[in-house]
């Protein structure tokens, strides 16, 4: 490679998938992958492609890093940042809530702020799935027990698939069988 990365820049490993460069070291970057977390790369390295090279500064301030910080969490957060289509038949609806209290007004939500909040959780599932996979002090066995936990997570919320367009958008638990 010609040039040096900055903190901020994007790659894709081979092994390791995609990451962003977070520190430059002497002879390595200190870069943070979605699937694998924080991985320390030769700055020979060459096998990987660069989706976006941002230049090194020889400073970096407090504002510099923050900047870098919110355009990374952006990038790289894990959250879908996909519209995903609510059903044709729930469009322009809304969920009445009445209370077993008859005293009680009946809640009205629109349709689409409850579908909203449904996708937020699935996406914050999936960021918490990642987060897991990548922490580096929980061992094999904890990382399976916890993700049997958010699978079952899923499984609970199973119901509102009834408000997902496609079925790729669905909560999937653990099967019966299982």
């Amino acid at each position: 490679m010609d040039q040096l990365l900055g903190i901020g820049s994007r790659v894709k490993h081979p092994a390791f998938g995609d990451g962003v460069v977070l520190r430059l070291h002497v002879a390595a970057y200190e870069v943070c992958f979605i699937q694998f977390g924080i991985k320390m790369v030769g700055i020979d390295y060459t096998a990987w492609q660069v989706v976006e090279a941002i230049p090194p500064e020889e400073s970096v301030s407090f504002t510099d890093a923050e900047k870098s910080l919110v355009r990374i969490l952006r990038a790289w957060a894990g959250v879908s940042l996909e519209k995903v289509p609510l059903g044709d038949r729930w469009t322009g609806g809304k969920m009445v809530l009445h209370a077993g209290d008859t005293s009680v007004q009946p809640k009205e939500i629109p349709i689409e702020t409850f579908f909203h909040k449904i996708v937020m959780m699935r996406d914050r599932l999936r960021v918490l799935e990642q987060n897991i996979n990548a922490h580096k002090k929980l061992d094999d066995e904890d990382k399976v027990n916890l993700q049997q936990y958010i699978t079952r997570c899923y499984g609970s919320m199973t119901t509102f698939n009834v408000l997902f367009n496609n079925r790729a958008d669905y909560f999937v638990g653990e099967s019966s069988k299982d």
